[in-house]
């Protein structure tokens, strides 16, 4: 980690950049202390160009060394996150404020998970696809499908998880064989830094994997050069990087806001279901993508449920968790824009009539902070109810029947994720298919971001393209179709010239291959 006062940082082949002085460098914070724990570099967009083409020089050796090459280095790399995962939350704490076990189970162990999986997946993913067709105009013709990498992918990741989502969404498209060039957000860089270091030592060779750490500008520029974008952020802001990527016609994969539901059935199991509500709203302090960000609760058991959460939430506790493991639950508010976003969410609900049962205020101290938080009382005139918040407050609604429910979980542009708690889970499953999201979870929330196999993508305005399982790690590839005549005649039926006769014999053979379908 670097230092306070470092102003200027070796590049990746050590060298130092004057130009680098010529910007004013980011200062990096301790959310929980309001210590600057270091400084890195605003890069330049000449100097992320000169990173793209470096990156694109190394991409082919890279590729050439094959799946079997590269997993050795994530084989690696899997075992240095185990053999430092104490320096390694050590930063990511220190830049993020999150506690100690927010950063170990989902930063951490992700990454020591996401190493071997795609490790072991990538070449199955991305093997040949053999293709099967009946039409009679292509008999004995071999068909397939394969996958070659993109080239260069720009991967812009968010500040609350400098790990899993920004070099997280690096893995799958260095796996596939391509370089990554990596701009985190200028709130939470020293994670990646970290892990570049990281991979230098363990076998990545030079300038396959660059961090550029820079704010809007860099990005911004990043966008302009590489062959995809990877994004992770708001949807306000992923509809600018798509419009700046279109200029270019460069493929973007965008994982956008999310305002995820929580249905309660009143024949759930209500500790299960209030014990999953206060955690995965509370979580990484509510600053999660798939966290529960509202609840409606069939009005049967809403008072015993509501009761339950306010307990479970009021015994949390909230600080800086520089103490160590199991000192407190909740962290600190990352990104200090977002305090003002949850604060104005919480006053906007209590000005139109919500409680706060708990919470609903602003931290004292140097860190930024914001009390755990539950609401009742609540309606969709709310932003607390329709707007992405992205801290720990947890909106609960009473709701008459699940089909009410449902009418309000599905009255939102957001579609990223979503919950439903009942005993009766083949009805969940039903209820569940019947949710606009992406994702969805019965008796169980935002776990499955930790299924590697399982794909994850937004619907709405939630974003486009998938993560995880073949998907994710697909569309750092070019799609290629292949078809083979393996015993080419002298000329097709279906070649020039034309006459009745084939004409004819077409259109019989049309009918009775596609004209049996049962008709009305």
């Amino acid at each position: 980690m670097a230092s306070a006062d470092t102003a200027v940082t070796p590049s990746a082949n050590g060298s130092t950049n004057d130009t680098h002085a010529a910007r004013e460098p980011i200062a990096v914070e301790n959310p929980a202390t309001g210590e600057v724990v270091a400084h890195v570099p605003d890069r330049s967009p000449d100097e992320v160009r000169d990173m793209v083409v470096r990156a694109r020089a190394a991409q082919p050796a890279w590729e050439a060394m094959g799946f079997t090459g590269r997993a050795q280095v994530f084989l690696r790399m899997q075992k240095w996150i185990l053999d430092h995962s104490q320096e390694l939350m050590n930063t990511i704490v220190s830049e993020t404020g999150k506690t100690f076990e927010d950063a170990f189970g989902a930063e951490v162990g992700y990454a020591a998970a996401a190493f071997g999986f795609w490790a072991k997946n990538a070449e199955p993913y991305l093997a040949p696809e053999k293709i099967k067709e009946g039409s009679p105009m292509i008999p004995g013709r071999k068909m397939e499908v394969r996958f070659r990498p993109l080239g260069v992918i720009g991967v812009i990741g968010p500040w609350n998880y400098p790990f899993t989502n920004s070099i997280g969404d690096a893995l799958p498209a260095l796996m596939a064989g391509n370089s990554v060039v990596l701009k985190p957000s200028e709130v939470t860089p020293l994670t990646s830094l970290l892990i570049e270091k990281a991979f230098q030592e363990c076998g990545l060779p030079d300038d396959v994997l660059i961090v550029a750490t820079g704010r809007g500008e860099t990005g911004a520029a990043l966008i302009d050069e590489v062959d995809m974008i990877m994004f992770t952020g708001s949807t306000a802001t992923g509809k600018k990087v798509m419009a700046k990527a279109s200029e270019t016609l460069t493929p973007v994969s965008l994982e956008l806001g999310g305002k995820d539901a929580m249905i309660v059935l009143d024949d759930a199991n209500l500790e299960r279901a209030s014990n999953a509500a206060a955690y995965f709203s509370m979580f990484n302090g509510g600053q999660t993508c798939i966290s529960i960000e509202r609840v409606y609760v069939e009005e049967g058991v809403y008072d015993e449920f509501v009761a339950k959460v306010v307990e479970k939430v009021k015994a949390l506790r909230q600080g800086d968790p520089s103490g160590g493991p199991g000192t407190v639950e909740v962290g600190a508010i990352t990104f200090a824009k977002q305090l003002d976003i949850i604060d104005s969410h919480v006053r906007d609900a209590v000005s139109k009539g919500a409680k706060a049962l708990t919470g609903g205020h602003q931290g004292s101290g140097k860190g930024r902070f914001y009390e755990p938080t539950v609401l009742v009382d609540v309606d969709h005139s709310m932003e607390a109810m329709t707007e992405e918040t992205f801290g720990p407050t947890l909106p609960i609604m009473k709701v008459k029947d699940a089909e009410e429910a449902l009418r309000l979980v599905n009255d939102s542009p957001y579609g990223l994720a979503a919950s439903v708690f009942t005993g009766d889970s083949k009805r969940g499953e039903q209820i569940a298919r019947r949710i606009e999201a992406g994702a969805v979870c019965v008796n169980d929330a935002l776990v499955n971001y930790f299924a590697l196999a399982l794909p994850m993508g937004g619907w709405k305005t939630s974003g486009i393209g998938q993560r995880h399982g073949k998907g994710g790690i697909r569309k750092y590839c070019r799609q290629q179709s292949i078809l083979v005549n393996r015993f080419p005649m002298n000329k097709d039926l279906y070649m020039f010239p034309h006459n009745k006769l084939k004409a004819g014999m077409f259109q019989r053979v049309s009918k009775v291959l596609y004209g049996r379908g049962k008709r009305d």
